[in-house]
C-alpha cells in the first residue's frame, strides 16, 4: 500500500475498520472522518447513506483482498487450498472482512438495495473459483456448480468459525471446505487425508 493513498481510499479504509468495530448502526461519520483525516462534508460527498458506505467498502475489500488472490501456484491443488484460505475469516484482515460480508448480509435483508451489491461480489468469486477449477485440468466437472457449492459451504462453516463455535474452529472448517471440493473434483484420496497447510 503506497503512503500516498487517496482521500477515498483513506476513507473506505478507515469505515472498513469502523464497521468491523463498531456495526454500521453505530457508525458516525465523524468518526470515519477523524480516522482519515478528512473533513465530514468529504465524506458525506463520497457516500450519500451508510448503505452505500457498506457496499463501497464491501467492493473495496473484495479489491484489496484480490492483489493476494491473483498470486497462483503452478500446482491445483494447492492454489485452491490457497483460496479456501483467503475465504475463511483467519485472524487479522480477513476476519475484519468476513464482519463487513455479514454486515451486508444483515443489512440486504432489510435494504434491497444492498442485494445487487451482494449478487455482484458472489458471482466475482464464483468466477475466480470455477477459473481456478477450469484451469486446474479436473476432467469434465461442472466447475460454476462445484464453485457455489465451495462458496455456501465455506460461508457456512466461516461463519460458524467467525462465532468461536468450539465444534467449528478455523482447522475444522478449511478441512471440511477441502474435503467437500476435493470429492467434487474425483480427487478421492486426497478428499479423505487431513488439511495440510
Amino acid at each position: 500500500m503506497t503512503a500516498e493513498r487517496s482521500a477515498r481510499e483513506r476513507i473506505l479504509d478507515a469505515a472498513m475498520n469502523r464497521i468491523a468495530n463498531d456495526g454500521i448502526d453505530a457508525v458516525r461519520i465523524a468518526r470515519i472522518a477523524m480516522d482519515a483525516r478528512v473533513s465530514t462534508a468529504l465524506v458525506h460527498y463520497h457516500f450519500a447513506t451508510r448503505e452505500a458506505l457498506l457496499a463501497e467498502a464491501l467492493e473495496y475489500s473484495f479489491e484489496t483482498a484480490g492483489e493476494v488472490r491473483e498470486e497462483t501456484s503452478a500446482d491445483p491443488v494447492t492454489r485452491l487450498r490457497a483460496m479456501i484460505d483467503q475465504c475463511l475469516p483467519l485472524p487479522g484482515e480477513l476476519e475484519r472482512d468476513w464482519v463487513l460480508w455479514v454486515e451486508l448480509w444483515l443489512r440486504a435483508v432489510r435494504h434491497p438495495e444492498l442485494r445487487p451489491t451482494a449478487a455482484k461480489l458472489y458471482a466475482r468469486m464464483n468466477v475466480w473459483f470455477r477459473t481456478a477449477i477450469e484451469e486446474g485440468g479436473f476432467g469434465d466437472v461442472d466447475a460454476a456448480a462445484i464453485a457455489d457449492r465451495t462458496l455456501a459451504l465455506i460461508d457456512g462453516f466461516g461463519v460458524r468459525a467467525l462465532l468461536g463455535d468450539p465444534e467449528m474452529p478455523l482447522e475444522r472448517a478449511r478441512t471440511e471446505v477441502w474435503h467437500a471440493l476435493a470429492g467434487d473434483l474425483g480427487l478421492r484420496d486426497q478428499a479423505s487425508s487431513g488439511y495440510v497447510h
